[in-house]
């Protein structure tokens, strides 16, 4: 038994990966367990579910993966501070005190986490490598074409390059500091969200406005090239040097300074958003292009945090010249973690990959899961009423109906998703037919922006029937967009066509309005018998109660807490919100039943603990 753990830290997303002669065992993000939203610390939680779910201790570890080299990190950072001295003091001095204490050290701090257990060997590979090694090696291609694009590894920014077999490699590079990620975080931090948060909050805005600045983009920040690669004027941005992302320069030109959080969002950001995803989306088709040209290969695995731009996804598989795409459903740094391990097993110990369909990533359920006793005693400890039902078949059939008639569920089954989607293992699931849904959702249970568009869930054998996919298109992780099918669409009135920013969410578009973006876009999940059979019965029941084989299928959280990981996460997130109905197992509360109420006081205390993003 060879057993290699894999480990991503001290940046954001912190998360551990354990895989075992060649098998991946276990997977999760340090925030699940801490509840703290993108956790950077040492992910002690996450270690120990890893080595717990494999019944091994640190000692029977053979090899520990680091997701990159520190080292090389540091010198960057030393190269920008030195390039930008004196402008660059302020930030130098608040990065100084962590690396000098830990990050520097990162043998000894990973040997404190795991107890002073392990006496093996520590491997630091390349970030970027990292990202290839998690994008193809779990894929279903025996050869494929890579592309991982992210804000900045050590100096990488983007990298393509081939696997085949049990080998990758990658052949060109983007370096620091021109980096498409930074881009759109700049943009991020601009129009008032958090950077390393918020870009999903600017992708899903993007379609209420229109991308009117991208020929200033074009024209002044990025110099972009017929094969995608590009340079950006750096008096533009703050990066480098100090604690902002934009300059003075950068606000002069886009009209003044940047939003501030929380404040109204205007149809200035709107149109901001929807120029800088047009000028995200024309920079990888025309890097899909090149690296299609350059390696000749029919397939393309992605990775790294802006493979996650699941619009720019969709339509490289649709206008791109590739036949196949596939994508780490971890694709930030979190997957790193797992990128590292597979990397020391195939490349570092050259064993063998046999590829196989779907993929090796078991539909990204690698999380903690919890038996029926552990969840009788969190419902026992709040004094929760619930039923239980004696088998999946009277389960799914129960909340069908429920979701039906337009009760929204919490839904906890199996083990928890790796990766930033829910993906049915931890999911809010509601009628996709329902016209109001949309806005009830946002507002009452997630908290959030009004403008925030929910994701549809659809069995896979009917998904070209909603949407202008194949026949049998997979997209079981939530990261392609496309357009929902004319046939279904409504088509819009005087009204609806002269409308305006926010003002567009008030019209129906499709018979699944509540999944329908204002722009008729859609980020699909399909699902399957054999990745996820017990959602897959779900939808098969709804679909013969209803006729539609679409649900809403959005995180199980509020605004900016991290997906409920136990029983009790998801009972608490439960009594918080407006939420009708809680399914733990087969264990189904409905909220008007449950004895203690929360009080608004302990709403707003529950709520208050998770920082706005």
């Amino acid at each position: 038994m060879t057993a290699i753990l894999g480990l991503s830290a001290f940046y954001h997303d912190s998360a551990a990966a354990l895989i075992i002669d060649g098998e991946i065992v276990a997977a999760a993000q340090e925030e699940r367990f801490t509840r703290i939203k993108h956790d950077f610390a040492f992910p002690q939680n996450a270690v120990d579910y890893c080595l717990a779910e494999a019944g091994i201790t640190p000692e029977q570890l053979d090899y520990v993966g680091f997701y990159d080299k520190p080292v090389t990190k540091f010198e960057r950072l030393l190269e920008t501070y030195l390039a930008f001295v004196p402008a660059g003091y302020r930030s130098f001095r608040q990065a100084m005190p962590l690396w000098l204490k830990q990050k520097l050290h990162l043998p000894r701090e990973l040997n404190r986490g795991l107890g002073g257990r392990y006496a093996g060997r520590f491997v630091f590979t390349d970030h970027h490598e990292s990202h290839a090694a998690s994008a193809f090696f779990p894929s279903p291609f025996e050869e494929a074409a890579i592309l991982t694009i992210d804000g900045v590894g050590e100096w990488s920014t983007t990298c393509f390059g081939v696997g085949r077999g049990n080998n990758i490699q990658l052949t060109n590079e983007i370096r620091f500091p021109h980096s498409l990620g930074l881009l759109y975080s700049a943009f991020t931090y601009y129009t008032g969200f958090r950077v390393n948060s918020g870009e999903y909050k600017v992708m899903g805005l993007a379609p209420y406005g229109q991308p009117i600045y991208k020929d200033r983009i074009l024209g002044h920040v990025l110099d972009l090239k017929a094969d995608g690669s590009f340079r950006m004027d750096m008096s533009y941005f703050n990066y480098c040097q100090g604690l902002t992302m934009t300059s003075e320069k950068f606000h002069k030109l886009f009209g003044g300074p940047p939003r501030e959080a929380e404040s109204e969002v205007t149809q200035r950001e709107m149109d901001l958003a929807a120029s800088v995803q047009a000028v995200t989306e024309e920079v990888m088709l025309r890097m899909a292009q090149h690296v299609h040209e350059t390696t000749g290969l029919k397939n393309l695995v992605l990775a790294g945090g802006v493979a996650l731009n699941c619009v720019a996804n969709g339509r490289i598989l649709r206008e791109g010249p590739f036949e196949n795409l596939w994508i780490q459903p971890a694709a930030g740094d979190a997957g790193g973690a797992l990128g590292t391990a597979l990397f020391i097993w195939h490349q570092l110990l050259e064993k063998p990959r046999t590829p196989s369909t779907p993929d090796q990533q078991h539909g990204s359920f690698l999380g903690p899961q919890f038996s029926d006793a552990e969840i009788q005693q969190t419902l026992s400890q709040h004094n929760a009423v619930y039923e239980v039902c004696d088998s999946d078949e009277q389960l799914c059939e129960e909340v069908a109906e429920l979701i039906a008639q337009q009760n929204v569920i919490g839904w906890f089954q199996g083990r928890m998703e790796f990766g930033p989607r829910a993906l049915g293992g931890r999911s809010i699931l509601g009628d996709a037919r329902s016209q109001e849904m949309q806005s009830l959702m946002n507002l009452k249970i997630k908290f959030r922006e009004s403008f925030r568009p929910f994701a549809p869930i659809v069995l896979r054998e009917y998904v070209d029937r909603y949407f202008e996919m194949r026949p049998q298109e997979d997209s079981p992780y939530m990261l392609l967009v496309a357009p929902v099918h004319p046939d279904i669409r409504t088509p819009p009135s005087p009204e609806q066509e002269q409308a305006f920013g926010i003002d567009k969410l008030n019209f129906c578009r499709s018979e699944i309005p509540a999944v329908t973006h204002v722009d008729y876009s859609a980020r699909v999940q399909t699902v399957d018998r054999d990745r996820n059979p017990l959602v897959h019965q779900l939808l098969t029941c709804y679909y013969q109660k209803t006729e539609c084989p679409v649900l809403i299928n959005t995180s199980f959280n509020v605004r900016s807490e991290p997906i409920v990981c136990t029983p009790d996460d998801a009972y608490r997130c439960f009594m918080a919100t407006d939420m009708d109905v809680l399914v733990l197992g087969r264990h189904v509360l409905l909220k008007a039943q449950q004895p203690q109420q929360m009080s608004e006081a302990e709403r707003n205390e529950h709520l208050g603990q998770f920082q706005l993003d």
